[in-house]
């Protein structure tokens, strides 16, 4: 059985409150922010893109997992946002955390899925034996259009896990759930994304978190009162808590891992910055279900059992320690810090 050695996170500390995106284009804050269940997201400084943030991740990942770097045989790095459209952030990573050049990476794209499909990789990977360790990170500072709805969630930030034979969780099984349901995508060169509104609710998000968390189920015949925490991803704060709903489970077992109020949406690092915040917390022999979901669209659900190991090995970079380490800009700062002023220099 594939195990989870370790993990790491790492978020900006900059933050913008809702109600203050909403003022600048003339909307309801409060309505906006109860919408979506959103209060404030994370925003990259300046010198920040999601490489940064995921070498943040991985050495944190390195440093709580206690695994020599060069037994690390593959890295994988999901991402919407790379830092190069030609360049593999994976290498960038590898050196970062002095692995052998004696491995295999790659970055991955499948929206906000990619880190959970890097995860999968890795789970193969460590199962046949072909590596002893494989590190599988979702990272992303996320675009959203000046006015648009996204640009009231997309956030930055990411986790990194590293997987192995034996850690402080076991991975039960893995169950996915994909098909060609377009609600956001971005082409080639185009600077900010287009979504499909409210169908980006259904018939995408909602359907496929559903079927690959039932599919995970009744592939391991567990039952709700199996699972004592369920993170799905987290586009905004009003998605989780619904489909959660529709499949059964209590909210009790959904608000442990519910961050996007305080960070937003991040992305590929989304469902795994969840996890991150569970395992935080979670006690031996409790079992978490995590489904992630990227538009395009498709959702890869775990069945994740907290082994004895957690408690000697309790992560000190907490989640929510990097939740309350921040600083409040304006939307002027914003706007710098994300490059959305044009024609002018940004030295």
């Amino acid at each position: 059985m594939t195990s989870i050695a370790g993990y790491g996170v790492y978020i900006p500390r900059y933050r913008i409150k809702i109600h203050e995106i909403a003022r600048v284009w003339g909307a309801d804050g409060d309505r906006v922010s109860k919408g979506l269940m959103i209060n404030e997201k994370s925003v990259p400084g300046f010198d920040e893109d999601s490489t940064t943030i995921a070498v943040e991740a991985a050495r944190n990942a390195v440093e709580h997992s206690g695994v020599n770097p060069k037994d690390i045989g593959a890295i994988y790095f999901g991402s919407e946002s790379p830092a190069y459209s030609v360049k593999p952030t994976a290498s960038i990573i590898a050196e970062a955390i002095e692995a052998s050049p004696n491995m295999t990476a790659a970055d991955i794209e499948f929206a906000c899925k990619a880190g959970t499909a890097g995860i999968q990789m890795c789970m193969g990977l460590t199962k046949s034996e072909m590596i002893k360790y494989g590190m599988a990170i979702g990272a992303d500072t996320s675009q959203g259009r000046p006015g648009d709805a996204l640009e009231y969630s997309a956030a930055a930030g990411g986790a990194a896990f590293i997987i192995g034979q034996r850690g402080i969780a076991d991975i039960e099984g893995t169950f996915s759930y994909t098909t060609d349901t377009t609600d956001f995508w971005r082409r080639e060169a185009e600077e900010f994304p287009s979504h499909g509104a409210r169908f980006t609710g259904q018939p995408a998000y909602f359907k496929h978190v559903t079927s690959a968390t039932i599919g995970l189920m009744e592939r391991l015949d567990l039952e709700i009162r199996d699972i004592d925490y369920f993170v799905p991803h987290q586009p905004n704060g009003s998605f989780p808590l619904k489909v959660g709903k529709t499949l059964g489970f209590e909210t009790e077992k959904i608000m442990p891992s519910l961050k996007v109020p305080y960070i937003g949406n991040t992305y590929s690092g989304s469902s795994m910055v969840g996890l991150a915040g569970v395992l935080d917390v979670a006690k031996p022999n409790e079992r978490i279900l995590m489904t992630s979901y990227g538009s395009g669209a498709g959702s890869d659900s775990f069945s994740i059992l907290v082994t004895d190991l957690i408690e000697e090995k309790r992560n000190k970079k907490t989640l929510d320690s990097y939740i309350k380490d921040k600083k409040y800009i304006d939307y002027a700062i914003y706007a710098k810090f994300k490059r959305k002023i044009k024609g002018v220099s940004m030295g």
